[in-house]
């Protein structure tokens, strides 16, 4: 209640001023999550095996957790007929999750395939694709898919040895994006929250008044 009533004391400007630090505040741990990630993405790209079976356990950890959300949501839903759908579902994430766990760096070679073979199929559809319909953006297209065959290719030359360091150095780069995108999200709404908060009135003086007239004119408009 005292609190309460303390609040309820201060002017609208000081209001204004406490929530801007408020806000300042929360960018400012968001800022400092994605510093967090792009150190964790330097570190990944240096140590590209130690990220590849980094993301293998947490892949993994990640099946098994879903797998028991998916017991537990089969549980509540028995005796509808989403029951069995849901049972399964959870059996295959839990079975999964398994295999992931106890065999991290054969998990990583299938996912390097299955990724060198994405990009390979991808890039050959868009190079047909841009050949063959000359749009706007031929230019673009062609260089993508140039580039997605490319990097398939060179993919499967050295698997199984490229999935030491392919699925890590995905991961690494997902970190190291996502943290610059967390730093300039806060460092820009901080800012801002600066341009647009008010400054509060020093202790002791009183925010500015209105004149009557001034009001009296204000209300007769």
């Amino acid at each position: 209640m005292a609190r309460k009533n303390g609040d309820e004391g201060l002017d609208p400007v000081q209001e204004m001023a406490r929530e801007g630090k408020r806000l300042g505040r929360s960018f400012g741990r968001l800022a400092a999550l994605g510093v967090v990630l792009v150190l964790c993405g330097v570190v990944g790209l240096v140590y590209t095996g130690v990220a590849t079976l980094t993301s293998m356990w947490l892949f993994g950890w990640l099946l098994l957790v879903g797998g028991l959300v998916g017991l537990l949501q089969a549980y509540a839903s028995r005796g509808t007929g989403s029951f069995w759908l849901a049972a399964v579902v959870a059996a295959v994430n839990l079975a999964a999750g398994c295999v992931v766990l106890r065999h991290p760096e054969g998990t990583a070679e299938a996912l390097t395939m299955f990724a060198a073979l994405l990009f390979l199929t991808g890039g050959v559809f868009r190079l047909v694709g841009s050949v063959v319909t000359r749009g706007p953006q031929f230019g673009w297209t062609l260089l993508q898919g140039a580039f997605g065959v490319l990097l398939g290719v060179l993919v499967l030359f050295d698997w199984p040895d490229s999935s030491r360091y392919v699925i890590g150095c995905f991961f690494s780069l997902a970190l190291l994006f996502d943290g610059l995108g967390l730093v300039a999200m806060g460092i820009g709404g901080r800012r801002i929250v600066g341009m647009v908060t008010p400054e509060p009135a020093p202790a002791g003086e009183a925010p500015p008044m209105i004149p009557p007239g001034n009001a009296q004119d204000q209300s007769n408009n």
